[in-house]
């Protein structure tokens, strides 16, 4: 399943990137992040890995990030595992003009097992809108910010 967001920021692209690339604002914008610890790497380049936790839908998930691409202020690209789930971000980010910056998420899913396989199939609409609902989460955050 593939889907591409996008969302303007009333923010300068510098102010979005700052906010985007501090790992300790994840929790300002993402409820149900319980927690986030550096695996390997260097933290927040290249190949860096860190496991995360969420609290969702009354259950308990972990799962690992992967920086797939780091090329700031332009793109972010990660991947996220988590059981049954493969899922890869390609962050883009666009600056519109000196106070308006353009964030494009382009997502991919994949699923195996059999219980994530039929959600994908019958609940598609229900990834686009949680991941709708992040970015929307992020603006709020991004725009409160001075």
């Amino acid at each position: 399943m593939k889907y591409t967001l996008e969302i303007e920021i009333k923010k300068p692209r510098s102010k979005v990137i700052e906010l985007f690339d501090n790992p300790d604002n994840m929790k300002k914008w993402q409820p149900g992040l319980q927690k986030l610890e550096h695996v390997s790497g260097d933290p927040g380049q290249e190949g860096a890995k860190s496991k995360l936790w969420y609290t969702m839908g009354g259950r308990d998930v972990e799962m690992i990030e992967t920086i797939t691409k780091r090329n700031l202020p332009d793109e972010f690209h990660g991947t996220y595992e988590a059981p049954n789930v493969f899922n890869i971000i390609k962050n883009r980010f666009i600056e519109v003009d000196a106070n308006t910056t353009k964030w494009i998420s382009e997502n991919e899913f994949q699923m195996s097992g059999f219980m994530m396989k039929m959600m994908g199939m019958l609940m598609p609409g229900a990834f686009k809108k949680q991941s709708a609902h992040y970015l929307n989460l992020f603006k709020q955050f991004a725009e409160s910010e001075e």
